[in-house]
Order: C-alpha cells, then structure tokens, then sequence
C-alpha cells in the first residue's frame, strides 16, 4: 500500500488527546487525567464504530468498537472510583455477598 492512498483518519486527534490526557494526569490531577483518556478512549470507539477507521482500524468494526468502548469505560469508572469512598462503597457492596 503507497503512503499517498494510505488513510489517517482521527488518529491524530485521538493520539493528541491521548498526549494531553497523559500529561493532565502526571502534571494536574490523576482523577482528572484518567476521566479525560477514559473519554478520548470511548470517542475512538464511536468514532471507529461509524466508519472512521483510518489508523485505528486493526480488527473488525464492532471488535474494535466494543473493545475501545469497555476500555474507555472501565477508564472513567476507575478515575470517578479514586477519591471517592461513598461509591466505591456502593460499588463494592453490591459484589459483596
């Protein structure tokens, strides 16, 4: 495949997003910084899921989707969990038996 036909997509903008997320996290806040990688995350998925493949193409739509979405996910759950002792409290009661 030429370089000339070769499709980026939003791969720069999720790669850029990704860059300013990482650096939030190690400069600003980790809460703030995982909720906003958690969020670039799931706007790759969607944007995978509606046909703007580009780079980010590397298995089926919908495998990449789903797995992009649940990463994205479990990201922003995570980065809500940090500091916060009433939900996790909630959390983790409802996995209590």
């Amino acid at each position: 495949m030429s370089r000339s036909s070769e499709s980026w997509g939003p791969y720069p903008l999720i790669l850029a997003g990704a860059v300013v997320a990482v650096a939030v996290t190690l400069l600003v806040d980790p809460r703030w910084g995982g909720f906003a990688l958690g969020g670039v995350v799931m706007i790759g998925a969607a944007l995978r899921f509606s046909g703007f493949g580009g780079q980010l193409a590397v298995r089926s739509r919908r495998t990449d989707s789903v797995t992009l979405g649940v990463f994205g996910f479990v990201l922003v759950l995570t980065a809500l969990l940090l500091e916060n002792n009433a939900l996790k409290g909630l959390l983790m009661s409802l996995f209590a038996r």
